[in-house]
């Protein structure tokens, strides 16, 4: 007994609902599109730090590298041997420097309070750095 008839499915089409594949491929490219990112990676960044080989008077010079460390009573700014107390002692003696355009860095304490590592990359600013870098340096000074 025969149930289906062969001659009657050869002639028919096949047919595909192209609607749905094109709702898919929009969302696709839609979330493609937002979840691309055009934001250039790090290592295309330029580094803010410039080496100049030519000046003989420049790259004799340290850089500056201010701590924001405990001291005798509480935290102060450190600079070479020197530690101050007031964020504008530190702008006045940042401002006497002559490799502005080396950059400047701030190490700062974990424990250190938040307004004084601010405030000495304020004062580094304020006195004509070209780059400031920020530095924790943990709990260790």
């Amino acid at each position: 007994m025969k149930l289906s008839n062969r001659r009657l499915q050869r002639h028919r089409k096949i047919q595909l609902s192209m609607t749905s594949m094109i709702d898919v491929v929009f969302l696709l490219l839609i979330f493609f599109l937002t979840t691309a990112s055009f934001v250039p990676t790090e290592r295309d960044l330029e580094s803010t730090m410039r080496v100049q080989s030519t000046s003989a008077g420049a790259s004799d010079l340290q850089p500056a590298v201010v701590d924001v460390v405990p001291g005798r009573s509480g935290f102060v700014y450190r600079l070479g041997q020197r530690e101050l107390d007031d964020p504008e002692q530190l702008t006045d003696l940042l401002a006497r420097f002559d490799n502005k355009a080396q950059g400047a860095f701030v190490r700062v304490s974990d424990r250190a309070p938040f307004r004084m590592a601010a405030a000495a990359v304020q004062a580094c600013k304020t006195a004509g750095f070209a780059s400031v870098s920020y530095i924790p340096l943990g709990d260790e000074p």
